[in-house]
C-alpha cells in the first residue's frame, strides 16, 4: 500500500471512529435524560410517539406519511413501566457495546441475550422488536446504525443495473443480469453500502410473489423492456423498500408495484408508495410516493373475467379498515375497495395464467405500464 493510500486509509477509519462515537452518544442521551429526572426527583418518563393510523399525516414536502403529535408516555411510575425503562437502558447498554466492539447482531439474538438481563428479561421478541423502533423514534437513528439485522433473507434484484457492493472482502463490480443466476442479486441488509455504477434499464417493477417474479423472468420481460425486476416476497423488508426508493432518486426510474387482489397485497404497495404505520419515523427514508400501482385489482376482476376466491372475515375488515387508512384517502382506492367489498371476492396475480402462461408479459403488464405512460 502506497503512503497516499495508508493516509486515505487513515482518514476513513478516523472518520468511521468519530461517526460511532456519535451514535453511542446519542443512544446514551435517553440514559443521560432518565439520570437527570433521577436528580431532579422525578419519575423517569419519555414521550413516544403514538403508533397508529390515527396519528399518521402526510408531509406534503415530502409527500410521504409521517407520525403526528400524538404521544405515548414510557413512565417508571407503575411497576410494568418501570421493567420497560430498565429493558430499554439494558438495551442501549448492549448498542453501545456492540459498537464499540464493531460487531452486530440479529434482532432475533438481542431476543436471547436479554435471557441473561434477569428482570430486564424480554417476553417474546416481538417486544424486543418494537422496543427497538422506540429507540429508533428518540433517536433518530435506524436499528442499522445500532448494527442490528433482520433475520431473514433479502429480496432479489434482476435487471440490466451494474452495483458495486462494499463488503468484508472488498468491493464487487456486478452486473444483475450477466453476473447473477436465476435467482438474482440478493439485497443486502444494509442497501447503502450499493453503489450503482450504470444502468440500461427504463423503470422498475417491484413484484409480490416469486412465482410471478420467476414468471416475468422466463418470459424475458426484464430484457425485452429493460425493467429492472424487484421480488417483494410478501410484505417488503425494510432494504427493500429502501434500494427501491434509491432506483426512483438517483436513477430518476419510474417504480411500478405489481400484487394480487386483495387488502394485504394493497398494504404491500402502501408500505412502499406511502411508508407503513410501523415504521412511519423512517417513511422519509424508505417510501417512494411516485409509485404507481400497476397490480391486479377489483376492477380487473370483473373486466378481465379472472378466476376468484370469496372474502373471509379477516379480509373484510381489513378492507374496511383501509376505508378509513389516511394514506387510501383517494378516490382510486376508495372506488376499488367499495367495488371489492360489493363482489365480495379477491384474486391472485396467478389467476391471470387462465389465459395463457404468457399472457401477463405479453399482454396485462404492457397495457397496465401503457396506461400508467412508463412504456
Amino acid at each position: 500500500m502506497t503512503s497516499k493510500q495508508n493516509q486515505n486509509q487513515n482518514q476513513q477509519d478516523s472518520q468511521q471512529d468519530s461517526q460511532t462515537q456519535q451514535d453511542i452518544n446519542r443512544i446514551l442521551e435517553i440514559a443521560y435524560q432518565f439520570h437527570k429526572q433521577f436528580e431532579n426527583t422525578e419519575i423517569p418518563q419519555i414521550e413516544i410517539p403514538t403508533r397508529t393510523k390515527n396519528n399518521i399525516e402526510l408531509d406534503e414536502e415530502l409527500e410521504v406519511w409521517k407520525y403526528g403529535d400524538r404521544t405515548s408516555t414510557r413512565s417508571a411510575k407503575s411497576i410494568r413501566g418501570a421493567y420497560r425503562l430498565l429493558k430499554m437502558l439494558y438495551t442501549i447498554d448492549f448498542f453501545k457495546t456492540q459498537l464499540e466492539q464493531e460487531r452486530s447482531s440479529t434482532l432475533r439474538e438481542l431476543y436471547y441475550i436479554s435471557e441473561n438481563w434477569k428482570n430486564a428479561k424480554f417476553r417474546e421478541q416481538s417486544e424486543s422488536d418494537k422496543l427497538i423502533e422506540d429507540l429508533e423514534i428518540v433517536t433518530d437513528m435506524k436499528r442499522e446504525d445500532f448494527h442490528i439485522r433482520p433475520e431473514e433473507d433479502g429480496a432479489t434484484i434482476i435487471g440490466p443495473l451494474t452495483i458495486k457492493e462494499k463488503t468484508k472482502r472488498g468491493t464487487r463490480k456486478i452486473h444483475c443480469q450477466y453476473d447473477v443466476g436465476e435467482g438474482g442479486y440478493q439485497i443486502p441488509n444494509n442497501p447503502d453500502n450499493v453503489k450503482f455504477t450504470d444502468h440500461e434499464a427504463d423503470f422498475v417493477i417491484a413484484i409480490e410473489t416469486g412465482g410471478m417474479r420467476d414468471r416475468l423472468i422466463e418470459n424475458g420481460f426484464d430484457e425485452k423492456y429493460n425493467a429492472i425486476v424487484v421480488h417483494l416476497k410478501g410484505q417488503p423488508a425494510r432494504s427493500t423498500r429502501r434500494i427501491i426508493k434509491r432506483l426512483n432518486e438517483e436513477l430518476n426510474l419510474p417504480i411500478t408495484v405489481f400484487t394480487d387482489a386483495d387488502p394485504w397485497s394493497y398494504r404491500i404497495f402502501s408500505s412502499v408508495a406511502y411508508g407503513s404505520i410501523k415504521s412511519a419515523h423512517l417513511s422519509e427514508y424508505m417510501a417512494t410516493p411516485n409509485a404507481q400501482f400497476i397490480g391486479v385489482c377489483p376492477t380487473d376482476i370483473v373486466e378481465y373475467e379472472l378466476p376468484t376466491d370469496k372474502l373471509n372475515d379477516q379480509d373484510i375488515k381489513a378492507l374496511q379498515s383501509e376505508l378509513t387508512d389516511p394514506r387510501f384517502n383517494t378516490p382510486y382506492w376508495k372506488n376499488e375497495i367499495e367495488l371489492q367489498l360489493e363482489l365480495e371476492k379477491k384474486s391472485e396475480q396467478q389467476s391471470l395464467a387462465k389465459y395463457g402462461l404468457d399472457y401477463v408479459t405479453e399482454t396485462y403488464l404492457p397495457e397496465k405500464l401503457k396506461q400508467n405512460n412508463i412504456i
